[in-house]
């Protein structure tokens, strides 16, 4: 239990501040577990993508462990669906990046970060509410390199999906590893690597309901 002399000192430095006392988490997902793949794949019926969570020899960049991804699609764009953000608000902003793995210079295989918004449900990550765009790069295919985007919530959006899109022929591979999404407070996220995860800040008001 805290003194309650130190908490009157604890609150007076807080209000002296004039500022919220936050605490933001960064989520990591490495795929360390050695079984995890992904929250899910566009076709819903993986017709497009196989995802595998492979060792060496295959590429990995950190641990033991990394995602590889198989285009199994003869057109269009296959993803795979690395994350799921939601209890999002207007103005929110949501950063996230990983390693993404392929030597092709200029040419297939190719993959870059990209999202869509999803204000279905949370026990339902393959909702979607519209594209939510990303970065544009579609890497150097010089091995491994990182990759990352900032979204900004808007039009009312309250959940976001983050993905791996891959631009290949049938067969091609990329492998992507070292995942970090970097979410606003107040917020849940959803990665294959663990359960869901809260945000929490915390706030003067936080602070007084300690000592109450």
């Amino acid at each position: 239990m805290i003194h309650k002399r130190t908490a009157l000192i604890l609150l007076a430095l807080v209000a002296a501040l004039a500022l919220p006392v936050a605490a933001q988490d960064t989520i990591y997902c490495g795929w360390e577990d050695g079984t995890a793949t992904v929250l899910g794949l566009y076709p819903a019926d993986g017709s497009g993508m196989i995802a595998t969570n492979v060792m060496s020899p295959d590429p990995v960049y950190a641990g033991d462990h990394a995602l590889k991804l198989e285009d199994t699609l003869e057109s269009g764009t296959p993803q795979a669906y690395i994350a799921f953000v939601y209890g999002l608000e207007d103005g929110d902003e949501v950063t996230a990046g990983f390693w993404r793995y392929d030597d092709t210079p200029d040419g297939s295989p190719s993959c870059r970060i990209w999202g869509h918004w999803n204000d279905e449900l949370p026990e339902n990550p393959d909702g979607y509410s519209g594209s939510a765009s990303g970065n544009s790069d579609y890497g150097t295919g010089t091995g491994w390199e990182w990759t990352e985007y900032t979204w900004t919530v808007a039009d009312g959006h309250t959940g976001l999906v983050i993905e791996v899109r891959t631009y290949s022929n049938p067969g091609d591979i990329v492998w992507i590893d070292g995942l970090e999404i970097y979410p606003p407070e107040d917020c849940m996220v959803e990665t294959p690597c663990e359960e869901v995860v809260g945000t929490q800040s915390t706030t003067l008001s936080d602070l007084k309901s300690l000592f109450d």
